[in-house]
């Protein structure tokens, strides 16, 4: 029996968003661009994805698979298309094939969030060192948002670029035990993009663990 942890359908990726996803460790298959739309999806186990990726191919050949991926326990799949329509096709066969609902997924739970005022030169230097997204400039406000399961951070941080254009992404960490997001600009952006995280993921409907 497969289970369904994540359903995202996301809606129009974002400059910063699309080319993170677009990045060499991200990007095992299909980069997305910029306006395209994105259907994300965990499953477990993990080796339940293949099955999943067949379902969605076969009956919308023409989106293009940019992450398939399993980890111990999860399996990952990230397609994209130019048009929704597309998504919701694809959607739709795999939660027939696999029997389930997107509302069988698990509700997002948000663990910490905090913004950092005046990031100081050593911080930003020692965050930079890791990130995968744009370089952390010392003086900036810096966000920084975990929740669970990770994958939402994907949803999450493209409807934040979404109300906050000119906030950076510096780190999208959507694969492990939580999602994180590291957003920096200025104070005012950055209490933008916290209250469009925070709404986004109490907007999704889901199960409890």
């Amino acid at each position: 029996m497969t289970e369904l942890r994540v359903y995202l359908p996301i809606e129009d990726l974002q400059p910063q968003f699309a080319a993170y996803l677009s990045s060499p460790t991200r990007a095992r298959g299909y980069p997305p661009f910029t306006g395209q739309n994105s259907l994300i999806i965990e499953v477990a186990p993990a080796l339940a994805i293949h099955r999943i990726t067949d379902l969605a191919l076969k009956e919308t050949p023409d989106m293009e698979p940019g992450i398939l991926f399993t980890e111990r326990q999860f399996g990952l799949l990230e397609l994209h298309a130019d048009d929704m329509k597309d998504v919701e096709v694809a959607g739709r066969a795999i939660l027939k094939g696999i029997n389930a609902k997107p509302e069988d997924q698990l509700a997002p739970t948000i663990l910490y969030h905090d913004i950092i005022e005046d990031l100081s030169d050593q911080h930003a230097i020692i965050l930079n060192r890791s990130r995968d997204g744009s370089i952390l400039i010392p003086g900036v406000a810096l966000l920084i948002y975990e929740m669970a399961p990770a994958l939402f951070a994907c949803v999450a941080a493209n409807e934040a670029e979404k109300a906050a254009p000119n906030a950076t992404i510096n780190d999208v960490q959507m694969m492990g035990a939580t999602g994180r997001i590291f957003m920096s600009g200025s104070v005012r952006d950055m209490e933008v993009a916290r209250a469009t995280i925070t709404n986004c993921l109490e907007s999704i409907e889901g199960r409890k663990k």
